[in-house]
């Protein structure tokens, strides 16, 4: 019997993670967004019904709801709580792709006796990194300094920023100006976002990470007292984050967040031809050896359902589809809060889904 699914937000991740739950043939989606334009726009796979829904108003995201297996919120960072609070009323398990720190932290809140899964950062970072991230450190004895590492970056960049619009440009900017947990000298604590640049190679090829908040997730509250130094850094080609520190503090855009956004999808282009960097490296002892061990993998696009489709697409819509498969299959708790450092890497990366993260 299939599943039916509700997914919030019709943009550039959640048509596709509609289009590939439905593909499978085991769940019935229906797509909802605010957006007459947008939804007039998809051209969705059989197996995909498309609603209009004003979010905001609760009665329409109850009816929405009702019946439903899960949620899956591929809405804005402000509406999660929204969601989140609908899904436990209707008694729908909730998942989404947040990045934001303090809407994971209401949804924590919610999932106070809830009788259904609340499960936030399904995505690639926080999700899929917290993941690998988990699974690399429990190969060591003890943990000494962990290091991550994703980017999500054009093929060929061509303008000053080195970058090109690939998702989000809410999310983007609310990662360069949100502060950032880290743990430092074995405490954990805020650091500030756009510092701590780093250069390295991959494959011929120079890059920059710096910090941005939000991609840790919860693995902090894990590893705190277990390891000296964990950071999440993203990664962009070299440059992009002294520009966007003039853009955002010395312009004083970080204040004016709308007028930022309106600059950035009025002269950056997006572009279809992207790759996804995720880099984890983690040192300490095993068996009284000090070793490093690390995680490496570029990915790129793919046809989904016959349709080109990026490679932030594809990994982003590839995590939150992952996660509800495994808690469809009774892999992970079903009730509560689940943190993504407690979803198994090898059950997730030979999913269905997960094996999108295997060709890098």
């Amino acid at each position: 019997m299939t599943k039916e699914i509700a997914v919030i937000g019709a943009g550039r991740i959640g048509s596709v993670i509609a289009d590939m739950l439905a593909d499978t043939g085991d769940y019935t989606v229906t797509l909802f967004d605010a957006s007459s334009e947008i939804i007039a726009a998809l051209q969705p796979l059989a197996g995909v019904m498309v609603r209009q829904l004003d979010i905001t108003d609760d009665a329409m995201l109850a009816q929405a709801l009702h019946g439903k297996f899960a949620v899956l919120s591929a809405a804005p960072f402000y509406l999660t709580a929204r969601i989140a609070q609908a899904a436990v009323k209707a008694g729908v398990h909730y998942l989404d792709l947040t990045e934001d720190v303090a809407s994971t932290g209401r949804v924590r809140a919610l999932a106070q006796g809830a009788r259904t899964a609340l499960i936030p950062q399904c995505g690639l970072a926080p999700g899929f990194i917290t993941i690998v991230t988990s699974w690399l450190a429990a190969q060591f004895d003890t943990l000494h300094d962990v290091s991550m590492r994703v980017g999500a970056l054009p093929e060929y960049p061509s303008n000053m920023l080195n970058y090109n619009l690939t998702w989000s440009p809410d999310g983007v900017i609310n990662e360069y100006c949100e502060p950032c947990d880290a743990i430092v000298d074995g405490v954990m604590r805020k650091v500030t976002p756009l510092e701590n640049v780093q250069e390295f190679s991959m494959d011929g090829t120079r890059y920059e990470a710096f910090n941005t908040s939000g991609g840790l997730g919860s693995i902090c509250e894990m590893l705190e007292g277990k390891v000296r130094n964990l950071n999440y850094l993203t990664i962009r080609y070299p440059g992009h984050a002294h520009l966007m520190k003039f853009l955002l503090r010395d312009l004083r855009l970080a204040e004016r967040r709308d007028v930022m956004k309106d600059i950035l999808e009025y002269a950056v282009p997006g572009t279809m031809q992207d790759k996804i960097i995720i880099f984890v490296t983690a040192t300490g002892h095993k068996d009284g050896a000090f070793m490093q061990k690390s995680y490496a993998s570029t990915i790129h696009g793919m046809d989904i359902g016959g349709r080109p489709r990026t490679a932030i697409q594809v990994t982003t819509a590839a995590g939150i589809c992952t996660v509800l498969d495994m808690l469809a299959k009774g892999q992970i708790a079903d009730a509560g809060f689940v943190y993504q450092e407690n979803i198994k890497y090898e059950s997730f990366i030979n999913n269905r889904f997960g094996r999108v993260y295997a060709q890098g």
